[in-house]
């Protein structure tokens, strides 16, 4: 009886890991995306609105199913707003569209840019092994 040891692959046959980016509108501020009503949070117009765009800039694709990594940069109009009040917001609003459920998210790396000219946010999202 003969036995073959496993067949090793370098890392340069390994094959690349999906990866999808998207430069959207920037996310509205966390504090203008709930409300309170009747002692339940509601999401207001405004981030029915945003979800509603970022599904439109996403369009129809597979969703990521395991472990992702995001990297967004966030390019300001002006010297105002928290970075971290905007991610919420933004990786909520993938849900559904790029990836099942923010749970996912192994990894994340968040940037902010001033940019009065063109403000934006540009996200990638990556499957990370898990």
């Amino acid at each position: 009886m003969t036995t073959t040891a496993p067949e090793l692959r370098l890392e340069s046959q390994m094959p690349a890991l999906p990866r999808y980016t998207v430069t959207l509108p920037v996310a509205p501020s966390s504090n203008r995306y709930w409300r309170v009503w009747r002692n339940r949070a509601v999401r207001t117009k405004e981030a029915e609105a945003y979800i509603a765009a970022v599904k439109r800039a996403v369009g129809r694709r597979a969703l990521f199913l395991g472990p992702v990594a995001v990297t967004i940069h966030w390019y300001r109009a002006a010297r105002m707003g928290d970075l971290d009040g905007r991610l919420k917001v933004a990786l909520d609003a993938f849900q559904g569209s790029v990836y099942e459920n923010d749970r996912q998210i192994v990894e994340l790396h968040a940037y902010r840019h001033e940019d009065p000219a063109a403000p934006r946010m540009e996200i990638t999202v990556e499957t990370r092994a898990p």
